[in-house]
């Protein structure tokens, strides 16, 4: 049994916290740790770093951690700690990975990696010559809806794909109504404090089509910034400056096309807040965060167009729900279990900065798609 150390920087945010401390380390810890290929366990011992003593000793006392500092360079030069994982806001998020590169950790940080791709990839650059071990959260890939969606896809069902519509979002509040606060951070929409619908969701959007349907060769993309004036965290007013909507295709070298429509101004009425339909020569399905549900070719109904009554079909019908087959851990936690075990034995990992780094060369293009009015090429990286 072995423990490693690892900072957790800027995790007193709602992700940060609910996601990466508690549901992942120290989930694994209370588990007894990550089993490696050896049979030793590999237990992680994490110490919280942020700018606010006060939300760092109230993080720490509410889920039983110990350790805490406002003095990072000391969390980083003590040689116990082997990880530094980064989950602040984007703009800080390069020069708090350099700092930790320089001290010869291994890093791993929240998408986006950096608001513009020229940066991206030279952090990416910067860990890969240091020799340290590097990765991006790209948490969606272990959704049990889309794990469902890809054994699916493995065994067939599809047929050829064809195309994909994704619809995500959710209403946000404004924060103008009283007993309606708002439920996602003010600086998600500001630009100048890495905020934007794009930023933040074509980084997803990317490694999500990459890695199911075909590596993305094309964009356009119409953003919006559907509401200009929102209220902040002391509820007093401010202008938004980045967007809260963005509607996107994307092309593949497969040949599938992907729709996407991202927005904070949409009210759900739809399985769940991220759903993709996925259609194929055989079948289609229709995917969302837990759930999946399939229709094959051979139940699909036969519908007459006719607008004067209403349809005799019941298109919910025919379709069946993909059962659970095991149990499906949280995707966060699945990822950082991957992680340290490349950390402590080689274990092979790909979802490095370079990958996460494609994520934001997409959003980077899409937003010049907005800007241009047209299509713009995605290079291979």
């Amino acid at each position: 049994m072995k423990h490693i150390g690892i900072i957790l920087n800027g995790v007193t945010g709602r992700m940060g916290t609910n996601q990466h401390l508690v549901r992942s380390i120290l989930a694994i810890r209370d588990q007894g740790g990550v089993l490696l290929p050896d049979g030793s366990r590999l237990i992680p011992d994490p110490i919280l770093t942020g700018r606010n003593a006060n939300k760092l000793a109230d993080l720490a006392k509410a889920h039983g951690v110990t350790r805490f500092t406002t003095d990072l360079d000391a969390a980083l030069a003590d040689p116990y700690h082997e990880i530094f994982f980064d989950a602040s806001i984007t703009h800080h998020r390069i020069p708090f990975l350099e700092r930790a590169i320089a001290a010869g950790k291994h890093v791993y940080c929240e998408k986006p990696t950096a608001t513009e791709y020229a940066e991206a990839l030279r952090i990416a650059e910067v860990a890969e010559k240091a020799g340290v071990k590097n990765g991006t959260v790209q948490d969606k890939l272990w959704l049990p809806g889309i794990r469902k969606l890809q054994l699916l896809k493995e065994q067939g069902f599809f047929g050829k794909i064809l195309s994909v519509r994704g619809e995500f979002g959710y209403w946000v509040f404004t924060g103008e109504h009283e007993g309606q606060p708002i439920q996602r951070p003010s600086w998600n929409y500001r630009s100048e404090d890495g905020g934007g619908m794009i930023i933040d969701m074509h980084c997803h959007w990317r490694y999500v089509i990459d890695n199911l349907f075909g590596n993305v060769t094309r964009v356009f993309c119409k953003a919006a910034t559907h509401i200009p004036e929102r209220f902040d965290e002391s509820g007093k007013p401010y202008d938004c400056t980045a967007d809260d909507s963005a509607y996107a295709i994307f092309e593949t070298d497969t040949g599938v096309t992907c729709q996407f429509n991202s927005s904070w101004n949409v009210r759900v009425r739809r399985d769940d807040l991220l759903t993709m339909q996925v259609d194929g020569t055989e079948g289609s399905a229709i995917v969302g965060l837990r759930k999946c549900w399939a229709q094959h070719q051979s139940v699909t109904p036969r519908p007459v167009w006719n607008p004067d009554i209403d349809s005799p079909i019941d298109y919910y019908a025919n379709w069946t729900e993909v059962p659970d087959q095991l149990h499906f851990d949280n995707a966060f936690k699945i990822q950082w279990e991957m992680f340290l075990k490349h950390v402590a034995s080689d274990a092979p990992f790909k979802w490095t900065l370079r990958e996460g780094a494609k994520g934001v060369q997409l959003a980077e293009l899409s937003i010049k798609s907005h800007e241009q009015g047209r299509w713009m090429d995605v290079p291979a990286s």
